[in-house]
């Protein structure tokens, strides 16, 4: 087992399970360049813009479900099922790492996987034959913060565990549903362009004092995050993959205008993952 990069990836709309575009198409092709280049993932860590808590929480029950944490949507969204094994084994020795960092995580035997995390995983491995631990995370904390929180994950990629962090690149539903309805093929605002087109840019220059201090610097930082918990995972991957290489951006792309669906993949692993797609 070669060592897994870190990801992030944008998961939008829960739409996305039932129309899953140039995203689903993605997440599929993700799912297989794993494989072929590193070796299927012992277990996924996921840590989604959907599971937060004050303390650091692992859902380490023996069988995951997909959660349908949403209201409002066809009815055919909520008959989609996602029913993955758990990884209880693991979560003694990612509660080690946390706890080694000065965390104090707490390890509950209950389950449940919020569409974050599902609804990617159903592209990337759609015979849902990979376990899953859910790590709930504390959003009230820094961008740099998240990043430490994430460097004490670090050991886990060459341990055949894959930590993926699942949000938004951009995430305004105000914006969204502005006109009245939202059309997932609308034009992407200026905005939103702006605001993604500096993070990548950022990312490759291993800007990192830039991007932990993105709420001032970045162009249109809280139009495009009235509130952050959708960005936070991203810096959680980062920090998995560690300061010396530069994020690589593997997909760039919008849904509903302002909704940004781009993924990254970090540390010293993800130029050959880039590569595999």
């Amino acid at each position: 087992m070669n060592t897994l990069p870190p990801l992030f990836l944008s998961h939008g709309s829960p739409m996305l399970a039932l129309e899953p575009g140039a995203t689903g198409a993605f997440a599929s092709a993700l799912g297989a360049a794993i494989d072929r280049t590193f070796g299927r993932p012992q277990a996924v860590l996921a840590v989604s813009a959907h599971s937060t808590a004050r303390a650091p929480v692992l859902l380490a029950a023996a069988r995951q479900h997909a959660v349908h944490d949403f209201g409002g949507f066809p009815e055919p969204l909520y008959a989609l099922r996602y029913d993955a094994p758990g990884a209880p084994g693991l979560a003694p020795a990612v509660a080690a790492l946390l706890g080694a960092a000065g965390e104090q995580p707490h390890v509950v035997g209950q389950g449940g996987l919020d569409h974050g995390i599902w609804s990617m995983l159903r592209f990337m491995y759609p015979d849902a034959d990979v376990p899953v631990l859910p790590l709930a995370w504390m959003p009230h904390q820094s961008p740099e913060r998240q990043f430490a929180f994430g460097q004490a994950l670090a050991a886990l990629s060459a341990q055949g565990v894959l930590v993926m962090g699942s949000g938004s690149i951009t995430h305004n539903l105000r914006r969204v549903f502005a006109s009245g309805r939202a059309e997932v093929d609308a034009e992407e605002v200026p905005e939103s362009r702006q605001f993604r087109d500096w993070f990548a840019a950022r990312s490759a220059g291993r800007d990192w004092p830039a991007l932990w201090d993105y709420r001032r610097q970045a162009p249109f930082a809280a139009d495009m995050h009235p509130t952050d918990e959708h960005l936070l995972p991203w810096f959680v991957a980062a920090g998995a993959g560690g300061e010396a290489e530069a994020p690589v951006r593997l997909f760039d792309a919008v849904t509903y205008g302002c909704l940004g669906m781009d993924a990254y993949a970090f540390g010293p692993a993800a130029p050959a993952l880039a590569a595999a797609l």
